[in-house]
């Protein structure tokens, strides 16, 4: 199943990545693999997928444990500081970094193991008061202006979620507002070049607006059971 339903995936991406005119090695699929088994990341790394996202800090560290292939570990849920030494011990990427608080401990962790650590700072585009992330451009401008002072992190990207919705005009403007914004970080000095946005039932949307990291989960291992 998953061997097909990633194949799936990927003619869907390239159709979306040739329709636009994009270039396809710029973008990095990300397996969403929160409560699926370690046996489904085996099988779905042996299909040729390195990329595997987790939203809880301990089942992160339990598979990142119990799995020795080279696989890239994301951390893609809301992340609390208590457990940023876990997530930082664990993880190539962070998706969800959204204060300077959460940053100074990331910081202070990741130069603890004498690590730079890759985050994206999570930005709220939504307007839900479910999502979290920061919403406003100053608050934007010092978190990424912090995190690029800081030693051991660099801040690759941004990240956001739209609201789970059939209306293609709001999700479209989630995913322009984030690069927009980059944008305009950008001329204030920072250089980020990463947009992570797009799920399972987005992700053509996010390609067209410019995404280089997707986050899919239930189109590639199934419904999830939890």
């Amino acid at each position: 199943m998953i061997n097909e339903n990633h194949s799936y995936i990927e003619k869907e991406i390239s159709a979306a990545c040739e329709k636009h005119n994009i270039n396809r090695s710029k973008i990095n699929l990300v397996a969403v693999s929160k409560y699926n088994p370690v046996s489904s990341i085996i099988e779905a790394y042996e299909d040729g997928l390195i990329h595997f996202g987790e939203s809880r800090a301990q089942e992160l560290k339990d598979k990142a444990e119990q799995i020795s292939l080279d696989i890239q570990w994301h951390f893609i849920g809301h992340l609390q500081t208590n457990k940023v030494k876990i997530v930082v011990e664990n993880s190539d990427f962070i998706h969800s970094v959204d204060s300077i608080k959460l940053a100074a401990e990331i910081q202070k962790r990741a130069a603890n193991i004498d690590k730079i650590q890759n985050i994206f700072i999570e930005v709220k585009t939504s307007g839900e008061d479910s999502k979290f992330g920061v919403s406003e451009f100053k608050d934007a401008y010092e978190l990424a202006d912090y995190c690029t002072e800081a030693k051991n992190i660099e801040v690759i990207g941004l990240m956001t979620m739209a609201p789970y919705t059939d209306d293609e005009k709001v999700i479209r403007n989630c995913f322009s507002t984030l690069r927009n914004l980059k944008d305009q970080l950008n001329k204030k000095n920072s250089s980020i070049t990463e947009l992570s946005m797009g799920m399972t039932n987005d992700f053509k949307i996010a390609i067209e607006e410019g995404a280089t990291y997707l986050r899919i989960g239930s189109a590639i291992f199934g419904e999830r059971n939890y």
